[in-house]
């Protein structure tokens, strides 16, 4: 399945980030930075496929050289809290040719980004992994008609009913601020990756993909499916070499618990979607024959052996003989069943898929949230132990008053402030705090995971009841659907009418009673 990867995130300077910093990474490129005055320089000669600048038609030419790009965006952000760029990182499928990724990404950067008025860097990267994806980097800043970059925001009067300006009692005139493009407005995450997704879908339709791609989430999409752990590159390669890790078997027993619950609820679906049908057909006969006696499911599955005996007139006797025990051997098993559970007419059948609905809807629920909290200390315990190894160095950059130090120890430790401060976020979403109680953690997780385990073996013991009404809904639709069964050159003919199936049912069931000269029924249901 292609990957739904595709990640916005903004460069920011309170944050030791530098959008010269993140071009070099993305190109390859060695670039100075006239900000910090040092050189960026990371070596993705191996990996790099194709790196390129798309201006819009009022961008000065020199825009197209990267350094002078991305180091008149940062001379022009001033403040120390500056946001500076826009960075995307998307996927692309694996299923679609490779010599198509630049065509794809060229599309999406002009339709959606330079076309508005953005400039756009863009560099496509492939290991040889099976992750092939782009990094894009974009501009914040409109330009005017001469190539000049516009403010952010521009300040904008209240004004009155009357049109005159509102004077506040400190003298000042009451105003507010405008953005001057609204290329911030969260709408446009969801226009971008709807954008990507229908480019995808359509190279993927091209070359005769039958899979498609859906950037929304599970939530979103009505998938009830537990999302599984990012495993992070330290953790990913160890599984690569075949080594076990605490997230690699926590996204094991979630794919197993997913896969569980998915077999289920697509076998009582199924079932729920059967009854229905199945109490159609029923009214149709009660409509039909007001009088009739409504037959039962035993006597349809009666009805099913001999029906399969039938097909087999023509056989030879001992491989009439051996498929014969094996269908006995089947209707007995759902008689028995039937009987076991008092099951005689179709609202027996629907009330027992009603009931076992009733019974795995809650089992599923609960262990989704199981999963789900699982997951959440896992996040908790990692983000913990990283904000532990690097809290000194967070302290000692708190502790430096002057600016230019501070953004020197800033650059210089960027990365470990990176994932300090996505740590701490991690700590206060999903604990409330960075102080982390483990021993009440692990005693949760251990309470979690002996739960899901009884939850998981309470929905396996629901797979026999699921596998014997799956099996009686096969062999009463056998009947009901004769000719299916029956057509020529395996070909299936125009179904008829169920009134007319259940009218002739009831015609012969009279003729068999009458007539004892005929050993086997003229035509069966």
């Amino acid at each position: 399945m292609p990957c739904p990867h595709f990640k916005i995130s903004i460069v920011k300077r309170s944050q030791g980030q530098s959008a010269v910093a993140g071009a070099a990474y993305q190109s390859g490129e060695r670039l100075f930075s006239e900000y910090d005055q040092k050189t960026k320089f990371y070596n993705k000669k191996k990996e790099l496929v194709h790196a390129e600048i798309m201006l819009p038609p009022n961008a000065p030419p020199g825009y197209a050289d990267r350094a002078t790009l991305w180091n008149a965006v940062e001379a022009v952000e001033n403040q120390w809290n500056s946001q500076l760029a826009r960075r995307i990182v998307l996927a692309f499928p694996v299923e679609v040719p490779k010599e198509q990724y630049l065509s794809m990404i060229k599309e999406f950067c002009q339709e959606q980004f330079v076309s508005k008025g953005m400039i756009a860097d863009f560099a496509i990267h492939d290991k040889g992994d099976g992750n092939p994806h782009a990094h894009i980097l974009l501009t914040l800043r409109a330009m005017d008609e001469h190539g000049n970059w516009l403010p952010k925001a521009r300040k904008v009067y209240d004004l009155d009913e009357n049109g005159e300006r509102i004077q506040l009692p400190s003298g000042n005139w009451k105003c507010h601020k405008e953005n001057t493009v609204d290329w911030n407005d969260q709408k446009y995450a969801e226009v971008w990756r709807h954008g990507w997704e229908t480019i995808t879908n359509r190279y993927l339709e091209a070359a005769g993909r039958p899979e498609r791609v859906d950037l929304r989430s599970f939530e979103r999409q009505g998938i009830q499916q537990i999302p599984t752990v990012h495993l992070g590159p330290a953790a990913h390669q160890m599984e690569k070499r075949g080594i076990e890790t605490f997230l690699g078997n926590l996204n094991r027993d979630i794919r197993a618990a997913n896969s569980l619950m998915q077999s289920i609820r697509s076998a009582i679906h199924g079932l729920q979607r059967w009854i229905a049908d199945l109490n159609e057909k029923k009214q149709l006969l009660l409509d039909a024959l007001e009088k009739a006696k409504e037959p039962t499911l035993s006597d349809l599955l009666v009805d099913y052996f001999n029906l399969r005996n039938e097909q087999r007139s023509d056989w030879s006797g001992k491989a009439k003989l051996k498929c014969t025990v094996r269908d006995f051997e089947e209707v007995k098993r759902a008689v028995d069943y039937l009987k076991a559970h008092s099951l005689n007419t179709a609202e027996d059948l629907n009330q027992a898929i009603d009931s076992l609905n009733q019974t795995a809807a809650p089992l599923r629920r609960q262990l989704k949230q199981n999963e789900n909290r699982i997951r959440a200390i896992a996040q908790i315990k990692d983000a913990a132990a990283v904000h532990a190894k690097l809290k000194p160095i967070h302290d000692t950059f708190m502790k430096k008053n002057f600016k230019l130090t501070k953004d020197a120890y800033a650059a210089q430790h960027k990365d470990e402030l990176d994932t300090f401060n996505k740590a701490v976020r991690t700590l206060m979403k999903l604990n409330g705090s960075t102080a982390v109680d483990f021993s009440s953690l692990d005693a949760e997780f251990s309470a979690l995971q002996s739960s899901s385990a009884e939850l998981r073996t309470q929905l396996e013991t629901l797979q026999p009841d699921v596998s014997a009404l799956k099996n009686i809904r096969k062999y009463i639709d056998m009947v009901l659907n004769k000719q299916q069964l029956s057509a020529p050159g395996g070909k299936m003919p125009e179904k008829e009418s169920v009134l007319k199936q259940l009218e002739q049912f009831q015609q012969k069931k009279s003729h068999h009673k009458t007539t004892s000269t005929t050993p086997n029924r003229e035509e069966s249901l």
